[in-house]
């Protein structure tokens, strides 16, 4: 079966949070809140549902702005890579002070290091090791959909340019993806509209070097 799955694009510089469940459940993992907890919390209930579970790909602060309120309001556990838990614990510290808002710590409540397996509101999902635009990015797939957070775009990739990152560990981290799943697994972006895997190894224009590589 399908899953439900919901895009809703926060904050400042327009993050994407995920709400993904079994269609007509009333329990629901939500991956990246971002920012703005009361729109989350609106669509639950639009939803009729729970958040049971918070999955994080990584510690930039625009994927994290909602998770303290979200999962105190909820009591949904926080899932994040062990390496990227200062982002959240220390979040203030990192926000940009031209924002002009308000944001609260978390200690996130089960740390990961990739390659386990997560069984939440009736999903398994799979933790990917996906390092190159942060040095322990996660990724999540569950029954083909990929929440790549900043990783892979429609039509682009993530930024390399900051400290941590490095781009042919993040091309080989994209290789690694397109080995593993197949070409019609949907992508779910930490940024833009969703994709394809497939659509992305054929025609982004960041990864003509993989596609060279792989004639």
């Amino acid at each position: 079966m399908a899953l439900d799955v919901k895009q809703l694009p926060l904050g400042a510089v327009q993050t994407n949070c995920y709400l993904v469940r079994h269609p007509g459940e009333a329990e629901v993992v939500v991956v990246d809140p971002g920012a703005d907890a009361a729109r989350i919390r609106l669509e639950l209930d639009g939803w009729k549902a729970k958040c049971v579970a918070i999955l994080i790909t990584h510690g930039d602060w625009d994927h994290l702005g909602a998770v303290a309120d979200l999962a105190q309001e909820q009591g949904a556990p926080v899932h994040m890579a062990e390496a990227e838990r200062d982002g959240l614990e220390r979040l203030p510290d990192h926000l940009p002070a031209a924002l002009g808002v308000t944001v609260r710590s978390y200690t996130p409540d089960v740390l990961l290091a990739g390659d386990e397996r997560l069984t939440l509101a009736g999903i398994e999902f799979e933790t990917l090791r996906v390092p190159g635009h942060t040095p322990a990015h996660l990724a999540y797939f569950s029954d083909g959909c990929l929440f790549s957070g900043d990783v892979l775009f429609a039509g682009g990739v993530g930024r390399v340019d900051r400290p941590g990152g490095d781009w042919e560990t993040l091309l080989a981290s994209i290789r690694t993806l397109a080995e593993r799943f197949p070409p019609e697994t949907v992508v779910y972006s930490g940024h833009g509209p969703p994709t394809t895997l497939g659509r992305e190894i054929a025609s982004n224009p960041f990864l003509a070097d993989l596609r060279a590589a792989a004639r």
